[in-house]
């Protein structure tokens, strides 16, 4: 991605805030010209002063001096505030937009993209845009207008002297362009490195039990060094990178102010320039050559925000391959059957996970779904919410092909209930009422009675209004797959499908969400993914897969009769 197309849409997304960018740059206009201004103000105090011995210059002088830097120092506060305001603003809206969109991307690409890469774009990448919106592109337009604003001074004092000094100005922009393109290089490689410490971060902190257990300290450490290392050595070579540039630039400064000297001095010499003349251009040069050199300093944080908006941006043209149609409609309260049409799906292309599955659940149907690990049970529960879109087929809900119904209305017919039991670092109340905001306290404790879960949140401190700390840490395995189930009879959808949902519990825990189970699936048309076969027995039907396909159907003891698949999973448990 060119400079030019990332900037132009950076400030698409500031453009919202025209106009205090523009009281901005009208500021910075107003402090150029006052810049300008003190170095004009060294002729009249040399030759009118100093020479001259004008006493009435000499009260009059002092007074527009304080006057010139009180008047700047307000502009500067004024275009410093209101740049700062709109790089916060600009940060704002990149995270929420970079949320938005992560929202609408489907499950596919979270299973593909690291968590601590995706934490470093919202986190870090954004915060560098800021710097180079509120620091560098401020700076940069200051430092422009005080050179627009110089230079006028310049000309006007001599202007036979100044297309002199216009021989340097090119040899200071050959190592700016120079050293900006390695900054952009080192800033994308060094951003990489910051998301893939994120992700080892986040990867070790949540995983400390597994750590712990393994006594792997010694080995992550080690890991750890080898990640801060890569990142140490991009970091000292942008260092060496600016060190280089920093005294580079003072000495093609040094250089120009030293020849300027020179060819000045002989004027001086000569009575074609008068002293305050000569020390007015020689102020104003070294005024100039100031912001010049700035812009060399600015040029990495720069270009560390292209390179970081780069990202930002790869991510934001990503398009969700999973989405409403055209003339997609909504799905009304699900009545009569459920149908998977030779549905064949693949995680990779050429590697197909399920082949041609026909299926049809019935409305009120209880359908179990068994097979070894790996015979797609799971993959073909995903495709009923569209986690992921199927490669050939299609699956039909009530004569809806469920391509063809909204995204939303699709889900809203369906409640989940996995082994992984996904709840938030926030009140039992909160967890329990997630997606449902506008329902009732009375809903809440009623689903939580149902779910067999009232008589332990009542015994916590803060009951319904207790904080259960990351996934649900401070509730125990049975407790925290109690609160899902109390989330899924809230949302009260028609069909439920139930994951694994008992097969990391211990026999009591399990007993007491099996009796929770039971009346979430009162009325429901359910889909059970089950590893132990003892939970299913009750099943209208059981559906058994392996290697992706449906090889045999019926219930229970119509399966064990059979002699096939299902009685040799059976007696194996």
């Amino acid at each position: 991605m060119k400079e030019k197309e990332i900037a132009h849409r950076v400030l698409q997304r500031v453009r919202p805030y025209l106009n205090r960018l523009v009281w901005a740059m009208l500021s910075m206009v107003v402090v150029a010209i006052l810049s300008s201004g003190q170095a004009y103000m060294v002729k009249p105090l040399l030759d009118e002063i100093f020479f001259n011995r004008d006493h009435s210059m000499l009260n009059i002088l002092p007074l527009l001096l304080i006057l010139l830097f009180l008047v700047k120092g307000l502009f500067v506060y004024s275009y410093s505030y209101l740049m700062e305001r709109v790089g916060q603003y600009v940060v704002r809206d990149f995270r929420g937009k970079l949320y938005e969109h992560f929202q609408k991307l489907p499950v596919s690409f979270f299973d593909k993209t690291p968590t601590g890469e995706l934490i470093s774009r919202i986190i870090n990448d954004v915060s560098i845009i800021q710097a180079a919106v509120s620091s560098s592109v401020v700076a940069m337009l200051k430092d422009f207008f005080q050179i627009i604003g110089l230079m006028g001074v310049i000309f006007y004092q001599n202007w036979k002297l100044a297309l002199f000094t216009m021989i340097f100005l090119p040899l200071a922009i050959i190592p700016i362009v120079y050293f900006g393109k390695k900054y952009r290089k080192l800033s994308t490689q060094s951003q990489e490195h910051n998301a893939k410490l994120a992700n080892h971060l986040h990867e070790t902190i949540t995983g400390q039990r597994v750590i712990k257990a393994f006594c792997a300290e010694e080995y992550e450490i080690s890991r750890f060094y080898k990640t801060i290392d890569r990142l140490l050595s991009i970091t000292i070579r942008d260092a060496q990178q600016r060190s280089i540039s920093r005294p580079l630039m003072e000495f093609i400064g040094g250089l120009g102010i030293a020849l300027i000297i020179w060819y000045g001095g002989r004027e001086v010499l000569e009575g074609k320039a008068t002293p305050g003349t000569f020390f007015s251009f020689l102020t104003a040069l070294i005024m100039l050559y100031e912001p010049i050199k700035s812009v060399s300093n600015l040029n990495n944080p720069l270009q560390k925000g292209f390179a970081a908006a780069e990202r930002i941006f790869t991510v934001l043209d990503i398009a969700p391959d999973i989405k409403d149609t055209p003339n997609a409609v909504q799905l009304s309260g699900f009545k009569k059957e459920i149908e998977f049409n030779d549905v064949s799906f693949s995680y990779e292309i050429g590697d197909p996970v399920l082949k041609n599955i026909n299926l049809r659940l019935r409305a009120g149907e209880m359908i179990a779904l068994v097979g070894a690990s790996g015979s797609g049970k799971t993959t073909l529960a995903n495709l009923l919410p569209r986690f992921y879109e199927i490669d050939s087929g299609k699956i039909i809900i009530d004569g809806h092909d469920i391509k063809s119904v909204t995204i939303k209305s699709l889900r809203r017919q369906l409640a989940i209930v996995s082994q992984q039991t996904i709840l938030f670092n926030d009140t039992i109340r909160n967890n329990i009422a997630y997606g449902c905001s506008d329902c009732l306290d009375t809903d809440i404790v009623a689903a939580a009675r149902a779910a067999y879960a009232l008589e332990f949140v009542q015994q916590l401190p803060d009951g319904f209004d207790t904080v259960i700390g990351e996934s649900g840490s401070r509730l125990s395995g049975g407790q925290q797959q109690r609160i899902a189930i109390a989330r899924a009879l809230l949302k009260n959808a028609p069909i439920l499908i139930l994951d694994e949902a008992t097969s990391s519990l211990d026999v009591e825990s399990e007993r007491e969400v099996q009796r929770a189970l039971e009346n979430l699936m009162k009325n429901r048309t359910t889909l059970v993914i089950a590893h132990r076969l003892s939970t299913i027995k009750k099943a209208d039907r059981i559906i058994v897969m392996q290697h992706g396909k449906i090889v045999e159907e019926g219930a229970h003891d119509d399966l064990l009769r059979q002699k096939g698949v299902y009685e040799m999973l059976y007696n194996i448990q």
